[in-house]
């Protein structure tokens, strides 16, 4: 019988394709022990040893550590262990790239200064616990000490932001918007006025905005809709005809709805609760949780505010 062929560093290195120091460095650390030694003490190694170093290459490449490497060499772990273990760091290693992707994305769209990019990084890396926590306290400050219509205020304090466990880039960027956007100081202070304002007409007109509410805005919505559709200015007929039916529909406890300051209170009222960040606000919070997209409804809200101002002139 034949003597088995062996190899030295150099030949296994030809036969393999890896460099010849790679594969000292697995043999000093023990992946690889030689099979033989020539005389002059260079290391030799079999077609066994050959067949293992292909199954250190292999495991390397796909991210695992020399000690896990080594693990399952020596049969301390199985590969499908091993392989169980890695998915999850590759997980999260995954999840983390694709935060910075996020982040970055933003960056290049608004050219952020250094400061904002470490606020968005940290906004990109909070748990849902502490966007949810973000949240509470935002919505918190926006009605404390106010009498609120508690059905309407529930409903906007619940809906959350549910990011899912591989959110895509888009959810991401719209998670580190609504962020910023909740922890913005005008925003905030616009929010409030608009709780100020429901509170007030709460108190004095037993307002609330419930679904019937919500009914008459979609009603005046499509009025204005197809005044929009038509080229209809705010001061047209038209637009007077749907400003005093929304005095009149929106006028309680005896309120006499051609009454100039109770109008022109309503005007201003709604004009503050047209703000674009809320639509935004509700838009980005869809793109997060999967919901269906809506068209914008400011051309048409800003068609109605024209047209009630034109109607107290």
């Amino acid at each position: 019988m034949g003597t088995a062929a062996v190899f030295t560093i150099g030949e296994l290195a030809k036969r393999t394709g890896l460099p010849v120091k790679t594969i000292r460095f697995y043999s000093d650390e023990g992946l690889l022990p030689p099979t033989d030694r020539t005389d002059s003490g260079y290391r030799l190694y079999d077609a066994t040893a050959m067949a293992r170093l292909e199954l250190v290459r292999t495991l390397r490449e796909l991210g695992l550590g020399l000690a896990d490497v080594e693990r399952a060499l020596t049969r301390e772990a199985t590969i499908g262990d091993l392989a169980v273990q890695h998915v999850a760091a590759l997980d999260e290693q995954i999840r983390r790239l694709e935060l910075r992707r996020a982040v970055l994305r933003a960056v290049a769209k608004r050219d952020s200064p250094l400061e904002e990019v470490e606020l968005m990084n940290k906004l990109a890396s909070m748990s849902d616990e502490d966007r949810k926590r973000l949240l509470d306290e935002f919505w918190a400050d926006m009605v404390e000490g106010l009498e609120l219509d508690p059905q309407f205020y529930e409903r906007m304090i619940s809906a959350k932001p549910e990011l899912p466990d591989d959110p895509t880039p888009e959810q991401l960027e719209a998670w580190i918007e609504f962020a910023e956007l909740v922890q913005d100081d005008e925003f905030r202070a616009s929010i409030r006025r608009m709780s100020e304002w429901h509170s007030q007409l709460r108190k004095q007109d037993g307002a609330d905005f419930g679904s019937k509410q919500q009914e008459l805005w979609m009603a005046w919505s499509a009025k204005a809709s197809e005044a929009l559709e038509a080229g209809l200015a705010p001061d047209s007929p038209e637009g007077r005809e749907l400003a005093e039916t929304i005095f009149t529909q929106s006028s309680r406890n005896g309120r006499d709805p051609a009454d100039p300051a109770w109008r022109k209170r309503l005007t201003d009222g709604m004009a503050i609760s047209s703000d674009p960040r809320a639509e935004r606000y509700w838009l980005l919070l869809g793109k997060m949780n999967g919901w269906p997209s809506f068209p914008s409804q400011m051309p048409q809200a800003e068609w109605i505010i024209a047209a009630l101002r034109s109607a107290l002139e």
